[in-house]
């Protein structure tokens, strides 16, 4: 359960870095995740950007089975 939950995690944050920066991770990669520190957002935004997308997908399967064991 948790191995499967990080997997998530983890695919959900390299999607969204690529998505959210695709042409800097071509160009240039090592100097986009050496330009970290001085993010205007924070060193630490691409890890709470994704906590946040994964809690409001993780709220999303929690209504799905919710609702998926109303019916049966």
């Amino acid at each position: 359960m948790i191995r499967k939950e990080f997997t998530l995690f983890a695919a959900l944050f390299i999607f969204l870095a690529i998505a959210m920066h695709f042409s800097a991770w071509i160009d240039h990669p090592l100097s986009h995740i050496e330009a970290l520190p001085s993010s205007p957002m924070g060193l630490w935004h691409p890890l709470w950007l994704t906590a946040v997308i994964y809690i409001a997908v993780a709220l999303f399967r929690l209504l799905f089975a919710f609702v998926r064991r109303l019916k049966s």
